[in-house]
């Protein structure tokens, strides 16, 4: 069963028939967007964002400071994405998907694209922080090439440990492989 099968799935009489499931589409982020990723960014991180820090955030991607995409499913808002630049490097700033949307291969598809724009902007490294106890995201963090690189004590809320993950050598080779092969392992 493909990640989009998973989807969406519809009852006639006693059994049960796929649909043709609306696709994924990551588009990128626009200020519009902003209203439907609240609800997400409030239920997935303990400190969420304000609606003005996603403002000031889509001011630095029309500089080139940033990159910011969302997911989307039909006509509704599944997740989002975005990276920072500083000098050869990009951060990534958050990975989110809606808890209902979890476990389809959403933010793998955004992680994908996020790592694709590093590599077209000449980026030489990939950083990010991710919660201790976030074995499934360190799990998908690492599927991607990144590794523990050092721990932020009480980043998160002044309570949780941050490990501090890097993937080198994005304009290698290796890289590109990597990131076709996710491709590729996800239909």
């Amino acid at each position: 069963m493909s990640i989009l099968d998973r989807f969406i799935r519809t009852r006639t009489s006693d059994k049960i028939e796929t649909s043709d499931p609306p696709a994924l589409v990551i588009a990128p982020m626009r200020r519009a967007h902003i209203r439907n990723i609240m609800p997400i960014e409030q239920q997935v991180y303990p400190r969420p964002w304000t609606a003005q820090v996603f403002v000031e955030e889509l001011e630095r991607v029309r500089a080139g400071q940033r990159h910011y995409l969302v997911g989307t499913i039909g006509n509704e808002l599944v997740g989002y994405g975005g990276l920072l630049y500083v000098e050869q490097d990009a951060h990534i700033t958050n990975v989110a998907v809606h808890p209902m949307w979890r476990s389809r291969g959403i933010a793998t598809e955004l992680l994908l694209d996020l790592s694709w724009e590093a590599h077209r902007r000449g980026c030489d490294a990939m950083t990010l922080e991710v919660r201790h106890t976030n074995t499934a995201a360190q799990k998908l963090y690492e599927r991607f090439g990144f590794v523990p690189a050092g721990v932020r004590k009480k980043y998160y809320e002044n309570r949780d440990d941050a490990i501090v993950m890097w993937c080198a050598g994005v304009q290698q080779q290796d890289f590109e492989v990597r990131l076709h092969q996710i491709e590729r392992s996800r239909q």
